[in-house]
């Protein structure tokens, strides 16, 4: 029997994942890692270890979704090769979303494949014949990764939101442990108590120092692979120090600070939540937009007529167009004629009667009338699938970085050295227990919890502020670029407008007469005029004989004579008797009641404001005089509304653009701001950075101010942040304040930022009240 003494086994982090592992250099967690690393090795994509930012998740920790992925939809692109469109959980940094874009390319029967690291959605083509969805899938899921549908939300704050509750909980009880200790200082306690006391503290702290503060570890460990500090180094630090000091104060019977570590991490945690919840946006607006063209056509071919998806339509197709129908594809129109809204185009809502030779975009509505369109783009390269791309390539743009992020690399390395000059000097001319004490109390009191959390805690009370005055921002960041805005663009229907025609000049009989053509057509101008016969108390007559012509009008006889209905120019209705008279009912898109007095509010804070519009001249001048706006671009189109804001940027204007139109989705992507009407399209409200809520848009003047508070409190609190760090650094190195001083000091600095944001509401309200 041997009497050697077993050695202790090296602990090491598995290659994979970093789980902590105790064996040589190189051995796996689990089986699941190891399979991990083997089928990268299989791809050739071993350099991702050397390259990747952070670890990856641990294959034995991810559970698969319940997904029947041979049930989920793909979309033929060609003889045998389909598309699909999968999210990615799990995508921690830009190597994570490389590895897996790598390893999908390298799957057999994979042509293509596309990770996006800002909506961590993947899009690959792939052979049918050689492989499907679910075995494309089960690569991802094979290096750790969770794949899910799109359309489910998944759980993206879970980890962090678990983290939190595990910190906060263990704060709370810290939080009462010591103040009972304290209490016994000056009381008196049994020691026993006291000892048990700190024990118990020790446990609820160790889950707090090591899973909960995981993420500013790792983060920590990252920065230091790559060369860079950043704000996780010092918090890592200081947890590391703090709970290893508290280790051995509570083995020697000594005084512990474990209460700040608590508060420390549930603190920044919560922090990291909201920037979290407020920069995840993903590129919904492309996937939305691009649903608006529908699944099916039907095609004319040599047989008859056939039902096939409207990806696989090319150029020179025929396809059949009824009431109702979406049109499936760019083309023309060669036989027939149609009444159809090109809001998707133009932004308008009135329907644009079209015959043969004219122009169809595919997501047009065909409101009336029937015909033939010959294709004339595919799928891919239609007007709506080039907004889509727009939307997709703005949503890919990274966040820029805020004050604390620049500040960050500064504030940490001066902590740092002044962390570790205290240790070293203080030890020698103080002894080592003083030392650790001193650098304790500067690691914890400079900790740069305010730092961190000014922006997302103001930012959440600025988006509050905007939201109670009926303004949603997405997120913090774009409150800071609407202080910064020197150019409104609006667009104008639905938005300074009510977006439907209404009768604005008629006498009773022309309405009378109208009406009872009208009364059995669903096209937009008939529901006008039915609108306005029963706002007017006009009785409505029976036609005899009623007629309706798609694309030209109303026949019908009424009282024994015989009537038409044409279009009498742009916003004209004329109404013509069988040798009689003429009548003419004039229609417009009027403003909002309130348009006028909100825009001067608006140009009370930003003088700088336009409109833009996809209709005629003659009506959008019409409208800006109404309103009061002299800066009036008329008959622009998407790509005209996109380049009139980019123009403006590159004359070095802030532009903040309000739209609700299909067609605003890319010049909303574009802006530096983007606002949409909560009633508008789909894929408007998706692109946009905010939504109107309601017909207004006084909201706007608050959303204005309430940035310009943000930014304000922001750079106020980072002046605060620093002022304070710099005096109570040189009081805990100098020894006026120790580790529990400094544990009372580190949340009370956050208690600044926290006044700070609460006193957002109330300064708004004054100025609400000056005006």
């Amino acid at each position: 029997m041997s009497n050697a003494t077993p050695t202790a086994t090296a602990v090491h982090p598995c290659p994979h994942c970093g789980t902590p592992v105790a064996g040589p250099v190189g051995t796996y967690c689990c089986h699941g890692c190891e399979a991990a690393a083997e089928i990268l090795g299989q791809a050739g994509l071993e350099g991702w270890y050397a390259a990747r930012q952070q670890a990856a998740p641990r294959v034995g920790a991810v559970r698969p979704v319940d997904v029947a992925w041979d049930r989920l939809g793909v979309t033929p692109v060609s003889e045998g090769l389909v598309e699909a469109t999968f999210a990615i959980d799990g995508l921690r940094c830009a190597s994570c979303t490389w590895v897996c874009e790598r390893l999908l390319e390298r799957t057999d029967g994979v042509e293509d494949a596309h990770v996006s690291y800002a909506t961590g959605r993947a899009r690959v083509r792939f052979r049918a014949d050689a492989t499907d969805l679910g075995q494309v899938t089960q690569r991802v899921t094979g290096i750790g990764y969770t794949p899910r549908p799109v359309d489910d939300p998944g759980h993206p704050d879970r980890d962090l939101m678990m983290r939190l509750g595990v910190a906060a909980f263990a704060a709370a009880n810290l939080m009462g442990l010591h103040i009972a200790l304290y209490a016994g200082a000056f009381e008196g306690m049994d020691p026993r108590f006291v000892q048990l006391f700190r024990w118990m503290a020790l446990l609820l702290a160790t889950p707090v120092a090591t899973w909960s503060a995981m993420p500013f570890h790792a983060g920590a460990v990252h920065g230091l692979r790559v060369g860079t500090v950043h704000m996780d180094l010092p918090v890592s630090l200081a947890v590391g120090l703090v709970s290893l000091h508290g280790l051995v104060a509570t083995v020697l019977h000594r005084e512990t600070y474990l209460d700040s570590l608590g508060m420390l991490v549930a603190l920044l945690l919560a922090g990291r939540v909201l920037e979290a919840r407020g920069r995840r946006r993903t590129a919904e607006a492309a996937t939305r937009l691009a649903a608006r063209v529908p699944r099916d056509a039907r095609r004319v071919t040599e047989d008859g007529v056939e039902e096939v998806a409207s990806d696989a339509l090319q150029p020179g197709d025929r396809v059949l167009l009824a009431l109702g129908d979406d049109v499936p594809a760019d083309g023309v129109l060669a036989a027939g004629r149609v009444s159809a809204a090109l809001a998707v185009l133009t932004g308008e809502s009135r329907a644009v009667d079209l015959g043969v030779g004219d122009a169809l975009v595919a997501g047009a509505v065909i409101e009336d009338g029937h015909g033939e369109l010959v294709v004339t783009r595919a799928a891919g390269d239609t007007l709506l699938a080039g907004m889509a791309r727009q939307l997709q390539e703005a949503a890919d743009r990274p966040v820029p970085p805020t004050a604390a992020d620049r500040l960050a690399p500064a504030f940490v390395s001066a902590t740092l050295g002044v962390a570790v000059a205290t240790l070293g000097l203080v030890g020698l001319s103080h002894g080592l227990d003083e030392a650790i004490a001193r650098t304790a109390a500067v690691l914890v009191v400079a900790c740069p919890c305010a730092l961190a959390l000014s922006a997302p805690m103001v930012g959440a009370a600025g988006l509050g502020a905007a939201a109670r005055r009926g303004l949603l921002m997405r997120r913090p960041d774009a409150l800071e670029a609407l202080a910064q805005v020197d150019v409104v663009m609006l667009d104008k229907t639905g938005t300074v407008t009510g977006g439907r025609p209404e009768v604005v000049a008629a006498d009773p009989e022309a309405l009378r007469i109208a009406a009872g053509l009208a009364r059995m057509s669903r096209h937009p101008v008939s529901q006008a005029l039915l609108e306005a016969a029963v706002a007017q108390g006009v009785p409505i007559p029976v036609v005899d004989d009623g007629v309706e012509h798609p694309g030209l009008g109303l026949d019908g006889t009424l009282d024994g004579v015989g009537w038409t209905l044409r279009s009498g120019g742009a916003g004209i209705v004329r109404i013509t008797a069988e040798d009689g008279p003429t009548h003419l009912i004039h229609l417009a898109d009027r403003p909002r009641p309130e348009a006028a007095a909100d825009l001067a509010a608006l140009r009370a804070v930003v003088p700088d404001v336009r409109l833009l519009t996809g209709d005629h001249r003659g009506v959008a001048e019409r409208i800006g005089a109404d309103v009061g706006l002299e800066a009036v671009q008329a008959e622009v189109d998407p790509a005209g509304k996109r380049a009139a804001v980019i123009d403006a940027q590159q004359a070095g204007h802030r532009v903040l653009l309000v739209g609700d139109g299909v067609n605003d989705g890319p010049a909303l992507a574009v802006a530096d701001v983007g606002i949409a009407m909560q009633s508008g399209a789909a894929s408007s409200v998706a692109a946009a950075g905010g939504v109107l809520v309601g017909d207004r848009l006084a909201p706007l003047v608050a959303g204005v101010r309430v940035g310009r508070l943000v930014q304000a409190a922001v750079h106020r609190n980072l002046w605060r942040s620093g002022t304070y760090n710099v005096l109570a650094v040189l009081a805990a190195v100098l020894g006026w304040i120790g580790p529990l001083t400094a544990a009372v000091l580190m949340p009370l600095s956050s208690g600044l930022v926290i006044a700070s944001a609460a006193g957002l509401d109330g300064a708004l309200r004054r100025q609400e009240e000056a005006t």
